[in-house]
């Protein structure tokens, strides 16, 4: 019996390894190819062929990248995938192999590759217009500054453009800082907030930060139910701000800024009832607070459009990007009348903030996640996703964790669960499987061993059971 396992697992292995050397096929075929195909999981079909590609190879580009561009980039993978196509929730590399994408670009495609309706609203405004200036009217930036002006709540109305998250969150801190006329800002360890001069500060994580000068910045315990030291009393987390605000600062901040779930840090939700107790001590000492949806927003969440609404709260301002143009460089601060008044004292301008090409993509991108109902599907699909991945953690110890919602969540890996310690070798054994099976996942979280699971919200039941398999399957060869 004994010898027929080991036979049955050898047939196995070397089908396996064949599929990976021939994926041109499609996944598909290669799933099904003989009798062993019962225990690997099938990719489900999607009627659509890529165009050929005629580009360089993946290890011209790699060459390339390493002699002309940053050598802090760094990459997924031993062999890097190169990605030469994406349709919806898929993307296609240099050979025609289609991958199931479980990342969406870092929680940025929302409403899926070359989505066809933000694809013609991005070629129709380039043919008329491509750039001009704000200095002159075009309807394009208020049109969309109307629609995601109407998705807000309270008086979250004038919106500011940028063109990225980074550069959203740095104007917002520095509004705050100008309104309330204060320096301290309160900031969450663990946060990520962008890698400029205020935003680093704001980060709390030394594999972001650089040794420049970071100052005003005081960072609270991080209500992290599952690392964190109170679990998921959300309350007693709150008590630490009230302590900075006592201790650290004059009395007086100009802000507190935060995602309603950690991105960067590893999908860490904070614990229930933390944000109206903070938001509370912040407004009694005369701070406004910021909400960081560069992440959370556009209905990725499934229960709610925006992040801060699962903790019952309405910030001061409000900062965005990723989602709001499914991969076109844009971001956005949102926040008060009264708040925006500010930036008057003196002159703010943008060059590319409010591109027309962008904010007709950003106006297309809110019209097709409203038409196609993506926040219901991000919520009944991720749910449907979260309880095959908690089944998972029954089956397989290595994993500690699994949290978030609708379709941002998180599975944490662990060589302990009593201990919690990081099984940061292990993720990487389990991505490179899981790669090689046609899925691809993000990976986060201050140690690293952390799956950041942000796919397109067109993703479908059928993707979370393949992605789950996937999983199960690189995990059991472990």
């Amino acid at each position: 019996m004994k010898s027929v396992l080991m036979r049955r697992a050898l047939s196995e292995s070397r089908h396996f390894r064949s599929c990976g050397r021939s994926y041109s096929r499609s996944a598909d075929a290669c799933a099904t190819a003989d009798d062993s195909a019962n225990t690997i999981p099938k990719m489900p079909p999607f009627r659509y062929t890529p165009p050929p590609y005629t580009g360089p190879s993946a290890a011209d580009i790699s060459a390339k990248r390493k002699e002309f561009l940053s050598p802090s980039m760094f990459h997924f993978y031993n062999k890097p995938v190169n990605v030469v196509h994406g349709k919806m929730q898929y993307l296609f590399d240099e050979n025609g192999r289609r991958y199931l994408d479980a990342f969406g670009g870092i929680a940025t495609v929302c409403c899926g590759h070359c989505h066809p309706d933000v694809v013609k609203a991005i070629v129709k405004q380039t043919q008329n217009l491509q750039h001009s200036t704000i200095l002159y009217l075009n309807h394009a930036i208020t049109d969309f500054a109307e629609a995601l002006a109407s998705k807000l709540p309270g008086d979250l109305k004038v919106v500011f453009f940028t063109n990225s998250g980074t550069e959203a969150n740095e104007l917002a801190m520095m509004m705050a800082r100008l309104y309330k006329g204060s320096h301290d800002i309160i900031s969450l360890r663990n946060a990520y907030h962008g890698n400029a001069a205020a935003t680093m500060g704001a980060t709390a994580q030394s594999n972001w930060k650089f040794n420049v000068i970071q100052s005003g910045v005081h960072h609270a315990i991080n209500p992290d139910p599952y690392r964190g030291l109170f679990g998921s009393d959300g309350e007693k987390y709150a008590n630490d701000v009230e302590d900075l605000i006592q201790f650290g600062t004059s009395g007086h901040v100009a802000a507190f800024i935060s995602e309603a779930i950690q991105g960067v840090g590893g999908i860490v939700e904070l614990a229930p009832g933390y944000l109206p107790a903070v938001y509370s001590s912040i407004r009694k000492a005369g701070g406004l607070c910021i909400a960081d949806e560069v992440q959370s927003g556009f209905a990725r969440t499934g229960s709610h459009f925006w992040g801060f609404e699962t903790q019952d709260v309405v910030p001061d301002i409000v900062t965005m990007a990723k989602g709001i143009g499914n991969g076109i460089p844009l971001g956005a601060v949102v926040t008060t009348p009264k708040v925006a008044e500010v930036l008057t004292r003196r002159s703010y301008f943008n060059t590319f903030g409010g591109n027309p090409v962008c904010t007709a993509a950003g106006l297309a991108v809110l019209q097709v996640i409203e038409r196609e109902n993506l926040q219901e599907n991000a919520n009944i699909v991720g749910s449907y996703l979260k309880q095959r991945l908690d089944s998972l953690k029954y089956k397989h110890e290595i994993i500690g964790d699994v949290r978030g919602r609708g379709l941002m969540l998180g599975v944490e890996l662990v060589t302990d669960r009593q201990l919690k310690t990081p099984a940061k070798a292990e993720i990487l054994q389990v991505m490179e499987q899981m790669k090689d099976m046609g899925v691809l996942i993000g990976k986060g979280g201050f140690y690293g061993n952390v799956f950041r699971i942000t796919p397109p919200l067109c993703f479908s039941r059928e993707d979370a059971d393949y992605l789950v398999d996937v999983m199960d399957y690189a995990m059991s060869k472990l």
